[in-house]
């Protein structure tokens, strides 16, 4: 599967949104072997941070004056955030870029292949838990969708509720996304 997710991620086009208004960041989708299936590994912010407390998430950030890409950002994201060495992940493509509508941030999503056993390492003030998911579990959960109003708009909200965890917000978007890919990659299974 993880050839095939490849070849679908290079032959689409990608949608980027180029909004001055919005603070360039980028996450990354790890994606790894457990048990004979692919696991995603998300974390779960702390209630210290700024932004998104609490909420379910992939590793990344803002991206900092210094980062040569987003990628680069989502990378040292990882590594700041759950110890993972640049050097262990292999970035298979990017997702279409996604916007917060609270904290106007521009997500750049980069799906990545990484290691398992990994022995992460938690920054304990960003960080609260490292867990992971089965896609397979993931393409089989209920997506709810609702409209709320947010400052006079409405505005359409996802989650997904999976081992008692509500994924939402801008990561089930970008999730969303990647379950889309999945359906369409032929066999869907983690064995290639």
């Amino acid at each position: 599967m993880m050839d095939e997710l490849k070849k679908a991620l290079a032959g689409r086009k990608k949608l980027v949104i180029t909004d001055s208004r919005l603070k360039p960041s980028a996450v990354l989708l790890p994606i790894f072997r457990k048990g004979g299936k692919c696991h995603i590994l998300f974390t779960k912010r702390t209630d210290y941070l700024a932004n998104h407390k609490g909420q379910i998430s992939f590793p990344g950030g803002g991206r900092h004056d210094d980062d040569k890409s987003l990628m680069e950002t989502a990378l040292r994201e990882s590594w700041e955030e759950i110890g993972l060495r640049q050097s262990d992940v292999e970035i298979i493509g990017e997702l279409d870029d996604a916007a917060t509508t609270t904290s106007l941030f521009c997500i750049t999503p980069f799906v990545g292949i990484i290691p398992y056993p990994y022995d992460f390492k938690r920054d304990t003030f960003e960080v609260e838990e490292i867990f992971d998911v089965a896609l397979e579990g993931l393409m089989k959960a209920e997506k709810k969708e609702e409209t709320v109003e947010f400052g006079g708009v409405q505005i359409k909200v996802l989650s997904y509720e999976v081992d008692g965890r509500v994924i939402w917000g801008a990561t089930a978007w970008i999730l969303t996304e990647l379950l889309s890919i999945l359906r369409n990659v032929s066999g869907a299974r983690c064995n290639s």
